[in-house]
């Protein structure tokens, strides 16, 4: 487990967050299509919290994208890098998920989180954020829909329907199992809205979420147990 430390000069208002998102949302990659689905590796990252002892876990998660069994897994703890504000979460889990991406003994590949990429108010969710960062190809699979709308996808596992900011496409509302609610999935960083979408289908062989979040989000739980006592 690693110790992380609040980076010096890290944004500590809302103005400076939002400064730094437009930022560094010019360089999002959005025309390169990304990793074929079930080669290479894959990494699923997670956070917790415990807000009362002001202590952030995360927990980074590599799986053979073929086989999905675990590769390597790491975790950080941390403080809590920034208050609870709607649309810049991202700036209160960085610190700790670059830095157990940091532990890892092997190349991510794909990085999968748990959250959002461009289906975010400012079209630069954690996916996104930490794409950038990285220059590693990203992808958001988020468990609900945020501000945005959708019709209802067909009732069969793959069926998808456009997940929509007004008229326009930010990615899509996904169905993994067979008349269970779906995913949303958003592109982060160099990887396109379908390849996005064949990795999720890839990645939820059993279970609505991708195994990356469902081992991602166990392991990171256990982190802060452990952290906290």
């Amino acid at each position: 487990m690693t110790t992380v430390r609040v980076p010096a000069g890290w944004p500590a208002t809302e103005a400076e967050a939002r400064a730094v998102q437009d930022a560094l949302r010019t360089r999002v990659v959005l025309d390169e299509p990304g990793p074929p689905p079930g080669t290479g590796r894959v990494t699923g990252v997670d956070v917790a919290y415990d807000d009362e002892r002001d202590v952030v876990a995360a927990a980074a998660v590599v799986l053979d994208a073929a086989t999905l069994a675990v590769v390597a897994e790491t975790t950080a703890v941390g403080r809590i890098s920034f208050p609870y504000v709607p649309g810049l979460l991202a700036f209160r889990e960085i610190p700790t998920v670059l830095a157990a991406l940091a532990a890892l003994p092997c190349p991510p590949g794909l990085v999968v989180c748990d959250g959002y990429g461009l289906a975010h108010p400012r079209r630069f969710g954690l996916a996104s954020h930490l794409g950038v960062l990285t220059g590693l190809p990203a992808i958001g699979v988020a468990k609900n829909p945020f501000t945005f709308t959708h019709a209802e996808p067909a009732a069969e596992r793959g069926s998808g329907a456009p997940l929509l900011a007004g008229t326009e496409e930010v990615g899509s509302a996904l169905r993994t199992r067979d008349g269970v609610k779906p995913v949303y999935v958003s592109v982060g960083h160099r990887v396109d809205l379908a390849t996005a979408c064949a990795h999720t289908l890839a990645l939820t062989p059993a279970y609505r979420l991708p195994e990356t979040t469902r081992r991602a989000d166990a392991l990171c739980r256990r982190a802060l147990r452990e952290a906290v006592g």
